[in-house]
């Protein structure tokens, strides 16, 4: 290295200052530049011609997947773990993303693959804890761990290792190059630490798992090119005040995105869900006001999902709007739509929204079920627990159709549902009740009341 150059970056678009400023003039976000001092070396002014090769050679006859011995997390990265993908892993902290990961790396080493933990943030003897805590096997030879955050000690261990097939970075924040002469988690030290072992592991194919760090908003902490250098972006997501751990593939080039894995948090560790449909309905003889069951397509899985609807007056000049799970500006469109094409005035009380099981709905197709569930808590009249509601309502009061029709049918089949209230074709195992217009769910709950 012969000397270093200083200016200053946005992590949030990455533009250039040569001085610090308080808010960039680019993107117009405040307290996002900061100092990038990397150090440069010898420039390299001639080229060199590297290997060409051909889409059809060779390589499609080489297996490039690795079994994952984890159903759920196989699922969201599609089938296998590609060699010398990159998977960015992000959530709140206490989600349970170090936990997840501590338990691949103990069922790859169980089914014969070398696999290595890089904790930046715990001791070994506190990993070793951890391990035990979700019941480690004494028979378990081939998981390793190591307490380093430099990138090149990083590299040079994992080389050690004969074989190794999985590497985890426990946090991306905390790696550091010798080649950048910033704090570790800067952003020049994230962006440089993350393509050294992204380079790593396209090299000897190895799966490298980073673990993100996320901001109060919820994105990645760090400069946003790390999500477009990785394959794979999944975030663990769920209430702290509940059991349940959902994962979610945002970006997946090697299989679909939107997918989604369920865990449940025990105390030895994660456990995988099944029947995720089972989870997130209520186990209870009859519906109370104000509840309807929606059938949701998340990636290509088709879930049962329960929607809660809580009206009360208000003597608020602007009443309460609240949704967990849904977005708060459908749920004020729809209240329109009913206000305007149905007669239903919501304008005067507070309403409260809640998805059952702590799960993020954002499909369209959920305004069926929602609406069912604003018109039956309004009038006090519960709805019939074997019926089952999905449509995307348009501001004119249309019920519009739907993808993946006969994934949510055979959905609705296999958990005993009867009844299935939409616009879509007959089936031949379930009752379909059409309905072409929103109006008509206000003329269907008050026929259950007679």
């Amino acid at each position: 290295m012969k000397h270093t150059k200083g200016q200053y970056k946005c992590k949030n678009c990455s533009a250039t200052f040569f001085k610090w400023c308080g808010q960039c003039t680019q993107c117009h976000e405040w307290g996002s530049v900061s100092e990038d001092c990397v150090a440069k070396g010898n420039v390299v002014t001639n080229g060199r011609v590297s290997s060409i090769e051909k889409f059809s050679g060779k390589l499609l006859n080489v297996d490039l997947g690795i079994d994952i011995p984890i159903s759920e997390l196989s699922y969201v990265l599609g089938g296998k773990l590609v060699k010398g993908a990159t998977i960015l892993l992000g959530g709140d902290p206490g989600i349970g993303k170090s936990t997840l990961l501590l338990q691949l790396v103990l069922k790859m080493a169980e089914g014969g693959n070398e696999s290595l933990y890089i904790s930046g943030e715990e001791s070994v003897p506190q990993m070793q804890m951890r391990a035990k805590r979700i019941g480690v096997s004494e028979l378990v030879k081939k998981a390793h761990v190591i307490a380093e955050s430099s990138v090149e000690n990083i590299i040079a261990s994992a080389d050690s290792i004969p074989n190794l097939s999985l590497l985890i970075l426990d946090s991306v924040q905390t790696l550091s190059s010798s080649e950048v002469l910033s704090a570790a988690g800067t952003s020049s030290q994230v962006r440089c630490s993350a393509q050294k072992m992204i380079d790593y592991a396209k090299k000897t194919g190895v799966g490298v798992f980073f673990v993100g760090h996320v901001t109060k908003d919820g994105q990645i902490a760090g400069p946003k090119i790390l999500e477009h250098m990785v394959d794979t972006v999944l975030y663990f997501e769920g209430e702290k005040n509940s059991h349940l751990r959902i994962l979610r593939s945002i970006k997946n080039r090697f299989g679909p995105v939107n997918e989604i894995g369920v865990f449940e948090m025990q105390q030895s560790g994660l456990t995988e869900v099944k029947n995720p449909s089972k989870v997130f309905l209520t186990e209870s003889d009859s519906l109370s006001s104000g509840t309807s069951i929606f059938v949701g397509i998340e990636g290509s899985r088709p879930l049962l999902v329960e929607i809660q609807v809580l009206i009360a007056s208000s003597n608020l000049p602007i009443p309460k709007r609240t949704c967990i799970g849904w977005d708060t500006n459908r749920l004020s469109m729809l209240i329109a739509v009913l206000s305007v094409r149905c007669g239903v005035n919501l304008n005067s009380y507070d309403i409260y929204l809640s998805v059952a099981g702590g799960l993020k709905i954002t499909e369209p197709a959920a305004d069926m079920a929602v609406a069912a569930a604003l018109v039956s808590a309004y009038l006090c009249i519960p709805l019939p627990q074997q019926y089952v509601w999905f449509g995307e309502i348009s501001l004119s009061g249309d019920v519009k159709k739907v993808v993946n029709v006969e994934k949510r049918l055979n959905e609705a089949k296999k958990m005993g549902f009867s009844t299935v209230v939409s616009n879509c074709p007959l089936h031949d195992a379930l009752q379909i009740c059409y309905m072409k217009h929103i109006g008509e769910i206000v003329k269907t709950v008050k026929d259950l009341s007679l």
